[in-house]
């Protein structure tokens, strides 16, 4: 059984969770995958066409509203629901670099036994460069483009507010940068260089 949806499967899926809660986050979901796909198609072992159906799909929990973390149980359970068990694995995972279901930004709008359900579910994970990928994407890719992983960090936490800025948040924004030098590391040379247009987006200017 497929464990992901083909490509036109998935825009389909994206477009009507669209419709249903209209926001940036169905092109920041495009920019993610286009990301992962360019930084793929450089490195051995990862699939860039698989890893960008990964990323058109990793926000898909948002088609249920306006919520917090409660898009990653909304989006975990409905890829699941349809079969795409490795969908939504990238649905899970790519909030957690650091892999401790409490290490979110803003708060858990889940029940408890919701959260509990994530928990053991992210435990029973095993991480791969997939989800480093994604992982690391999800945080260079905003709904313009391609930008700095300082502009994104900040960016969420001036959106959360205090929620934001937990006492642990230094250890998340060190695994992001962890997966930022992993990934340089990997391709000899630095991940923006594969980009398009990440200096204008990040600093405001017209690409």
């Amino acid at each position: 059984m497929a464990t992901l949806p083909d490509l036109p499967t998935a825009m389909a899926l994206l477009e009507e969770g669209h419709r249903r809660n209209p926001g940036p986050w169905m092109a920041h979901s495009i920019n993610v995958g286009a990301a992962a796909r360019h930084i793929a198609a450089r490195l051995p072992g990862l699939d860039p066409e698989r890893v960008y159906l990964l990323g058109l799909l990793h926000d898909i929990g948002r088609r249920e509203g306006v919520t917090g973390m409660r898009h990653v149980y909304d989006g975990h359970r409905f890829l699941l629901d349809l079969g795409y068990a490795d969908a939504a694995r990238i649905a899970l995972t790519h909030s957690f670099p650091v892999k401790d279901i409490g290490a979110v930004f803003g708060a858990w709008d889940c029940t408890p036994a919701e959260v509990a359900e994530l928990s053991s579910a992210l435990d029973a994970v095993t991480y791969t460069d997939e989800d480093r990928l994604l992982q690391l994407c999800d945080c260079l890719a905003i709904a313009n483009g391609f930008c700095l992983l300082e502009k994104r960090l900040v960016d969420v936490v001036m959106r959360y507010g205090k929620a934001g800025f937990p006492a642990w948040v230094h250890v998340k924004w060190a695994a992001y940068f962890d997966l930022l030098h992993h990934f340089d590391r990997l391709l000899g040379h630095s991940v923006y260089d594969l980009l398009p247009g990440v200096e204008a987006i990040t600093f405001n200017r017209s690409v």
